[in-house]
């Protein structure tokens, strides 16, 4: 068997894809997997660090509002389609799984073109675009988010899966993963991170909750601030004269993400799927604080998916964000109740075992 998947330009696409190609690998040891990504996003990196073999193609987002970049645009997705065409008629997959973003475009586009049977994978409860247009190819839609399926045109085809999460969220013991990182095991753990990049909202909630928790007796702080901000968030530490404060640590990278998200107590990050999905496959309580940058609001509606079954406090992106984090906390480390409440809810909202089902519903549908 040879499956292709194509999704990419950021984790939350990239992984999922990698999390399903690897449940076809663990139920078909000999199934070989090609991913075709586009060139310069950050499958580059992260698909052969997977052990996953490579191919890329020119693919490029839509602008809308610069012509130029329009015709670029279709331009590249012409050059992407051509060279997705060449490489799977030699490689002669059995399906493509798509999990979205521009670069899917030319693929699917491509095995339409082949006969090749198509499948996608949405994990946001307000689709993107791509995923919306291709899905009249696909034969399967399945949802990270229930709510997704709302945004579909044809119902028949979706299956509710939840988000693909690595086997190493599931099952998390808090007192282990503090042993791991040598946090004590009676401190209240806070973490704040806003992705492998980092966002600036994030880290200037960050900053402050070192500000505030700095030197504080039972309480440590994990704060990834991404490789685009680090040296500024340190800069800022030092003037603020925190930077040496024992119970911080401050990254540029969360690189031990399980163990990270199993010793804590709330964790504060934007509202994307792959987040969201990993927060609450560890029953973690979650300030979510959706990014206003995304298209149709999509981070909110993830974060409104677990606020609902009380896994989640959302905070709007303002003036005011900082403050009202901080008081959050302040709140939650003095009702301990109240954050159990919001881990049997983050628990609730947990993805199913999303892989299983994914694997499971094409495998039948490859036997059509």
């Amino acid at each position: 068997m040879k499956i292709v998947l194509t999704g990419g330009g950021t984790g939350g696409h990239i992984y999922p894809a990698l999390a399903i190609g690897d449940k076809f690998k663990e139920y078909n040891p000999s199934c070989e997997i090609l991913y075709i990504g586009a060139y310069g996003g950050m499958e580059e990196r992260i698909v052969p660090a997977h052990g996953v073999d490579l191919k890329l193609v020119r693919a490029r987002g839509i602008n809308r509002s610069n012509p130029v970049k329009l015709f670029q645009t279709a331009w590249d997705t012409e050059l992407g389609y051509r060279k997705a065409l060449a490489i799977m008629k030699k490689y002669k997959p059995d399906a493509v799984i798509s999990t979205g973003s521009f670069i899917s475009a030319p693929v699917v586009l491509a095995a339409r073109k082949l006969g090749i049977k198509i499948y996608i994978h949405e994990q946001n409860a307000f689709p993107g675009i791509a995923n919306k247009k291709l899905s009249k190819f696909a034969r399967l839609v399945f949802l990270g988010f229930e709510a997704g399926g709302t945004y579909f045109e044809d119902k028949s085809k979706l299956i509710y899966s939840g988000n693909p999460v690595r086997k190493a969220f599931y099952n998390l013991d808090r007192t282990e993963c503090r042993k791991k990182l040598d946090i004590p095991e009676s401190h209240f753990v806070v973490t704040v991170f806003g992705g492998s990049l980092g966002a600036s909202t994030l880290n200037e909630i960050g900053v402050e909750c070192a500000t505030e928790f700095a030197g504080r007796e039972g309480v440590t702080l994990l704060f990834g601030t991404g490789r685009n901000y680090y040296d500024s968030v340190q800069r800022k530490m030092k003037a603020l004269r925190i930077s040496e404060a024992k119970n911080l640590r401050v990254t540029p990278y969360i690189q031990d993400m399980p163990d990270v998200l199993g010793s804590s107590n709330v964790v504060i990050s934007r509202s994307g799927a792959l987040s969201a999905a990993e927060i609450m496959t560890t029953g973690r309580a979650a300030i979510f604080i959706p990014s206003p940058n995304v298209t149709g609001d999509h981070q909110y509606y993830n974060a409104k998916a677990v606020a609902d079954q009380g896994g989640a406090i959302i905070v709007r992106e303002d003036g005011d964000s900082c403050v009202r984090v901080v008081n959050t906390l302040n709140q939650l480390m003095r009702e301990p109740e109240t954050l159990d409440a919001m881990e049997e809810g983050s628990r609730k909202a947990a993805p199913l075992d999303a892989t299983e089902i994914i694997y499971r519903n094409i495998m039948d549908d490859l036997k059509k």
